[in-house]
């Protein structure tokens, strides 16, 4: 066959195999001193990212890092597909500098390769191949790093240049914002490039340039290595487009050991390995059509939603919430609450309350609800009209709205703390995706309560101005910066767009409604690590509050799925109908029973409330048991902030069942 020229600078000796997958081919080369590294292109040639090395290790005691490299490769075929397997080992430097200038001044104190092992690239389905090493230590050590897969997305040709990446939970980048960057965060939370592994939401990266993706992903749980009764480590992930780490014209996807012991280590201290240790690293390099989010909704259709709750185990926790608002959440003679703040307790039936015993009225919980509820008024009802004369009233030329932060989006005095003290989260006139969509929701509302043609005339505007949006951006826009992607945003959206699609039929609203659906998966922990459960934990935003004072990648809030799924509930969108190519009937019951999880016990004390630090003693006596906390900190596994009433939680779950009764068990 023909040459193939490569793309890396690398002393090359000509000689290339190759290995093809669908639309892709990765072509491993021969360096001068063995077989080295790899190219990703596309079937037609376009070169899409270089693999690096075959892994790279850097001593403490020796001054240049060790690339992996092999003698020989053989290729292969088996049940599992075509491979290629390659005998590693790295370099040895003493012998590279035997005979040279240097040998006479550069004392290494190695002999022989440090690491030893096979790696095994296999070719996979559609655009898929999979890399697995098996190494081994010779030698007792202390290394900087050992690095596996080192993908260098656009290096050689479109460069940093990018649509998208995504690190799930982490990172959401579009154009010219770098991941790590200080778009939503100030330093040192900004520094996301080698997250902890617990805060990753899901083991995928990826980044797209021209509509084409690549992506790389490996099992997060997975330890990688470990010695005796020592520490074990799993893959580290490495994250940074551009490549700020290496100050290089691209964008780097990888994976690394030591792994991060906490919050960002972009020098983490020395890995600790033995002569006979086993380090294992497992990938996957994918490439395919479309954005970043496309590649991470690729990753999910093909791993597949994991398990959540049971049908069973919801309905149990339906009750067990009917049975809170029967004992702590009511306060005789004043009504419902959690009694957390003062004004929190009103004298009215709390909608959840009024939906449980239309659901359940022979339940012994009804029974006490009932009892409890004689004399007392529903909670109001918002007026939808007025609030959709209202968004009219603010509704631009072309159907959009904006942000207006000293007056419909006054609410809290975060914009004057966050204004003053540091910078603004958002500026007067900026567009957001949620502040198009929410609007709509409220037409939406007011056109199903009275049929006016205005409010659908005025909501088909602003979902049509909101098309333009290409990240969920604006739901928490009361403490955190406007633009920065969340996750209450998306669930507004798709709650909008697939109201609009099932009245009025346009496919245009079904392509937006499952667009923000899958983007629900960017902010959704879909696997656990093995200490502490955190499966279908949700991310509220990727940023912090008010710039500095919340760290919304390391901690999870389960309310802003809650209420997303409660208010399709409300508006009649079946979720799990919009999108066939994904069980979201799955997804939701995994979310909801994750806020099953968060229930308070005071037994457990695992929650403190930073913010009202003496409402403690109410909460060890057992006042705020049943009720959700506001947040879970992936790295300790603790709970705080508010606690908030189960009821949204409840209406939730009552609502999946009513679509799920209503669509024939589906």
């Amino acid at each position: 066959m023909a040459t193939v020229i490569p793309l890396h600078r690398a002393a090359a000796t000509g000689e290339s195999l190759t290995l093809e997958s669908g639309d892709a081919v990765m072509i491993f080369f021969r360096r001068t001193t063995g077989w080295g590294w790899a190219e990703v292109r596309t079937a037609a040639g376009e070169p899409l990212a270089i693999l690096d090395h075959l892994g790279e290790l850097a001593v403490r005691d020796a001054p240049v890092p060790m690339r992996l490299e092999a003698d020989t490769a053989r290729r292969g075929e088996d049940e599992g597909g075509a491979y290629l397997h390659f005998d590693v080992a790295s370099v040895t430097t003493r012998e590279a500098l035997r005979g040279s200038s240097f040998e006479s001044w550069i004392g290494v104190p190695f002999a022989g390769p440090l690491i030893e092992g096979t790696l095994r690239v296999r070719s996979m389905s559609d655009g898929r191949f999979s890399l697995e090493w098996n190494l081994t230590s010779t030698h007792d050590i202390y290394a900087r790093y050992l690095r596996g897969p080192w993908l260098s997305v656009g290096r050689g040709s479109f460069g940093a240049d990018r649509d998208d990446a995504i690190l799930p939970g982490i990172d959401w980048a579009i154009d010219r914002e770098s991941t790590s960057g200080t778009d939503f965060f100030r330093d040192p939370w900004a520094q996301r490039a080698t997250p902890p592994v617990d805060s990753v939401a899901i083991p995928v990266m990826a980044v797209s340039h021209a509509s084409r993706w690549i992506s790389l992903s490996w099992d997060a749980a997975a330890e990688a290595t470990g010695w005796f009764s020592y520490r074990r480590h799993r893959l580290q992930p490495v994250f940074a487009a551009p490549d700020f780490l290496e100050r290089s014209d691209c964008s780097l996807l990888g994976l690394a050991l030591p792994e991060a012991t906490q919050g960002e280590n972009i020098v983490p201290p020395p890995l600790e390995l033995h002569r006979g240790q086993e380090i294992n690293f497992a990938a996957t390099i994918s490439v395919g059509s479309g954005s970043s989010l496309d590649a991470v909704g690729e990753h999910v259709r093909r791993t597949g939603l994991p398990d959540g709750a049971t049908h069973g185990e919801l309905d149990d926790a339906v009750h067990a919430i009917a049975r809170t608002y029967g004992d702590t959440m009511f306060h005789d003679g004043d009504g419902f609450g959690v009694g957390q703040v003062a004004g929190d307790v009103h004298p009215t039936v709390p909608g959840f309350v009024t939906d449980y015993l239309h659901a359940h009225p022979d339940r012994p919980e009804a029974a006490r609800l009932r009892q409890i509820t004689v004399g007392l008024e529903p909670d109001a009802i918002p007026d939808v009209v007025a609030q959709a004369l209202a968004a009219i009233q603010r509704q631009r030329d072309d159907g959009s709205f904006v942000f207006d932060p000293d007056g419909v989006h006054r609410s809290k005095d975060d914009f004057v703390v966050a204004r003053d003290l540091v910078a603004p989260m958002g500026l007067p006139g900026q567009r957001a995706l949620d502040l198009d969509v929410l609007p709509a929701l409220q037409l939406l509302r007011a056109f199903d309560a009275d049929g006016d043609e205005r409010w659908s005339m005025a909501a088909r505007r602003a979902l049509d101005a909101a098309l333009v949006h290409r990240r969920p951006e604006g739901g928490d826009y009361w403490e955190t910066p406007l633009s920065a992607p969340n996750l209450l945003a998306a669930g507004h959206a798709v709650v909008a767009y697939g109201w609009a699609w099932q009245l009025w039929g346009d496919e245009t609203y079904l392509v937006a409604a499952q667009r923000w659906l899958r983007s629900l998966l960017v902010f959704t922990h879909l696997w656990s690590p093995r200490d502490r459960p955190m499966l279908y934990n949700t991310k509220p935003c990727l940023c912090a509050s008010d710039w500095y004072f919340a760290n919304w990648v390391r901690d999870h809030v389960q309310w802003e799925v809650i209420e997303t799924v409660a208010l399709a509930g409300e508006c009649g969108v079946d979720l799990a109908a919009l999108d066939p190519s994904m069980t979201w009937e799955r997804y939701l019951r995994g979310v909801l029973g994750a806020g099953v999880r968060w229930r308070l016990d005071h037994r457990d004390d695992s929650w403190r409330p930073h913010n009202l630090p003496m409402t403690l003693a109410s909460y060890r006596a057992g006042q705020f048991d049943g009720c959700l906390p506001d947040t879970h900190n992936s790295t300790t596994g603790l709970y705080g902030g508010m606690a908030i009433a189960p009821g949204r939680l409840g209406q939730a779950i009552l609502g999946l069942q009513r679509m799920l009764a209503d669509g024939d068990g589906r």
